[in-house]
């Protein structure tokens, strides 16, 4: 995974609550093996008609948010089952980070564990920005290393990590990655046993 520290990108707002991860990636997408290939089915059902063609009303098929890579969410964004699939799809759809006053325990586990950011804001926070989003370019910078998102019209506002998941995404580590950091230290643990 690549390394996270400061990150500038453009912002879709999404306002609405309790953002399920059956809408996130829809239960007969889930076949797939591979972390990749699931961006394509991103809120399937609410991006695309009965017909297949692209709805215009919804968040992410609306001109202004094309190319967006943050998403600003309402609470409890990723509740429902424990799927992995769901961050794969928003990463593999082009979604780094995902910003919301909560998330769903288990979402935001996995968000952590495939190197994307889950930001948790202040209601009031996230309404300024959900409003922001509105504006066509609007774009945020998120800097792991200070803790903070803000952007060029004076907003900023801190969020909470933890120590361990921040050295994780700055390095761009995830489980195995920080075990072979030891590897010195376990292949001396396993000649001194010979």
């Amino acid at each position: 995974m690549a390394g996270l520290t400061t990150f500038r990108g453009k912002v879709a707002g999404m306002d609405r609550v309790n953002v399920d991860t059956d809408q996130i990636i829809p239960k007969q997408f889930l076949k797939r093996t591979e972390k990749t290939g699931f961006g394509q089915y991103l809120f399937y059902d609410w991006r695309f008609q009965a017909d297949g063609t692209p709805n215009p009303d919804f968040e992410l098929n609306r001109p202004e948010n094309n190319g967006a890579e943050i998403l600003v969410a309402n609470e409890n964004f990723g509740c429902g089952s424990s799927r992995e699939h769901a961050p794969w799809a928003l990463l593999d759809y082009g979604i780094k980070i995902v910003i919301a006053p909560s998330f769903a325990d288990i979402f935001h586990q996995n968000c952590l564990k495939n190197g994307m950011l889950p930001v948790v804001l202040k209601d009031e926070e996230v309404r300024y920005l959900i409003e922001k989003a509105k504006d066509e370019n609007y774009e945020l910078t998120v800097s792991l290393k200070d803790k903070t998102v803000k952007d060029s019209e004076g907003f900023q506002a801190e969020f909470p990590i933890s120590d361990y998941w921040q050295t994780m995404l700055v390095n761009g580590w995830d489980e195995i990655e920080l075990t072979l950091q030891l590897d010195e230290r376990i292949l001396a643990y396993e000649e001194s046993l010979i």
